[in-house]
């Protein structure tokens, strides 16, 4: 496999490659005994005790599969994000590793580079990591490890090996947990508070790295709230302990035994580690787990809106003092968001008094709500701070699609000129011929951009033809001529002029400034 990228976002999870990457989540902590702080000799840390304490709670977690299960999982990944560029890194590798690992083959058996082996016919084998939470018998470990198994078999640190049940999954947060019964109490750790992790402080990780069995490293937390763009929950520590592949769904342990953080993703540009790991911190998964254990499955709150940060660019086209909140760019019909009377172009700041700082709070505070509970919801509206009431829904329940009548006035102006304008782009009527080749649905209204200027402002923010001007600063368009006149009214005060734009049924806002004369 060649080297072409130096940072790439790979699974932990296999010796036999058959699962997708990245996140994760456990929650449980500490067993019987705690673990003594661990001493130093000769000026370095000493972990053995630490190690014989929490290591009887780790096993190897082994599964079989249909076969196309983890092609499944590694096409879910690659359709994420495709604009990032740790994410475009990451297909790429994905790629080559399916094309490397394609076939199951034992544990330290060469893949052959640039060739495609023959897939499996029925059944794939895959290796990853997993531990007990309490005595009788629950094991948590990672989706991407355990999720769409058919057969899982755990092997316990003195040897033992018991078929497990999956109990519950959730792919969102890449967590899976699984039960065992056993003749005798099993050895657990439980969650410590991964609110008080501080970065430098020791860590201790264990895992099933290439299916070798129980291995242990040690580092530091390099980092807390990684964001490495797998998902709405990013929220990891980074840790220089040596991770490597098979150590998905194993542990982060702090220095007193208790499991702070689940090993899941790595950057690294051969799937080896080079000390960029990645664990899922205890409090984001707890909450997971604990639903699991009583219903099997997760059940989210849901608003019912599209959101977006605020950049510098959009925060002073809207007059705001800071880049704080989650700008709402679309809201969904039947949604909690529409029945509240939240707007597209609305800025959430705050949920029940806690204030939104960004996208991802917005999505934490919402999803860890229960359907049915009503949130009063706080917003900046037309310059004006305001607080409506949404009644949350569940994410299980699909939004009605509802379409307006028809537009009217493609006719009158299908024949009107594309409107050159000084931010580089040329706005022009929706026409029936537009419409069709767009596959724009009749409820769709504004200006549609004919053409963007390479170079010119509209170009930098990422403007393309084919997209539709909807809104220019708080106004509604519905041609290029009232996109013309209220761009022009924009352009004379200097600054930078919100817009909503549609692309391919989804809208944004974007902040756009004049060509410089």
């Amino acid at each position: 496999m060649t080297k072409t990228k130096s940072r790439i976002l790979t699974a932990l999870a296999l010796t036999t490659a058959l699962t997708a990457p990245v996140l994760i989540a456990p929650m449980f902590t500490a067993p019987a005994a705690v673990a003594a702080a661990p001493t130093a000799v000769s000026g370095v840390q000493d972990f053995s005790d630490l190690a014989a304490k929490v290591t009887p709670a780790v096993v190897n977690v082994a599964v079989t599969m249909k076969a196309g299960a983890a092609d499944d999982d590694e096409m879910r990944m690659a359709d994420k994000d495709r604009g990032s560029d740790q994410q475009k890194q990451m297909e790429e590798f994905m790629q080559r590793f399916a094309e490397r690992f394609g076939m199951p083959m034992q544990p330290g058996q060469p893949g052959q580079p640039g060739m495609k082996p023959q897939r499996p016919a029925q059944k794939g084998q895959a290796v990853g990591t997993g531990f007990i939470i309490d005595e009788k018998g629950w094991i948590v470990t990672n989706y991407h490890v355990a999720g769409k198994a058919d057969e899982i078999t755990v092997t316990l640190a003195d040897g033992r090996k018991l078929p497990a049940k999956l109990m519950g999954g959730d792919e969102k947060t890449d967590l899976a947990l699984l039960k065992v019964e056993s003749d005798k109490p099993l050895p657990y750790v439980t969650f410590g508070d991964a609110t008080k992790v501080r970065v430098g402080q020791p860590v201790m990780a264990v895992g099933n790295p290439f299916g070798l069995g129980g291995t242990v490293t040690t580092g530091i937390v390099s980092a807390r709230g990684r964001d490495i763009h797998s998902g709405p929950f990013d929220d990891y520590i980074q840790t220089d302990a040596a991770i490597n592949r098979g150590n998905s769904g194993g542990p982060l342990f702090d220095m007193e035994g208790r499991v702070i953080g689940i090993n899941t993703a790595i950057f690294s540009p051969s799937g080896g580690s080079v000390g960029l790991g990645f664990a899922i911190p205890s409090s984001l998964a707890q909450p997971v787990v604990d639903q699991l254990k009583a219903n099997g499955k997760v059940e989210r709150g849901l608003l019912g809106v599209q959101i977006q940060p605020v950049s510098e660019e959009l925060a002073k086209s809207m007059s705001l003092d800071s880049e704080k909140g989650a700008l709402v760019a679309q809201v969904t019909p039947d949604s909690a968001a529409m029945a509240a009377g939240i707007q597209s172009g609305d800025l959430i700041k705050s949920v029940d008094g806690k204030s939104v700082e960004s996208v991802k709070d917005l999505t934490r505070m919402i999803s860890g709500m229960k359907p049915g509970t009503s949130a009063k919801i706080g917003l900046w509206r037309d310059g004006k701070d305001m607080t409506v009431t949404a009644k949350i829904g569940g994410d299980q329940v699909e939004a009605k699609a509802i379409k307006a009548s028809a537009d009217k006035t493609d006719g009158k102006q299908a024949d009107a000129k594309a409107q050159p304008m000084s931010y580089g782009v040329s706005l022009a009527p929706i026409s029936k011929e537009a419409r069709q080749g767009l596959k724009l649905d009749d409820s769709v209204k504004g200006a549609l951009i004919a053409a963007v200027e390479p170079g010119s402002p509209a170009d930098d923010i990422g403007l393309k033809q084919g997209d539709v001007l909807q809104q220019v600063g708080r106004d509604q368009i519905d041609s290029p001529q009232a996109a013309v006149e209220k761009l022009k009214e924009a352009k004379k005060t200097g600054k930078p002029v919100l817009m909503k734009v549609y692309r391919e049924g989804m809208t944004r806002f974007v902040a756009i400034s004049p060509r410089a004369a």
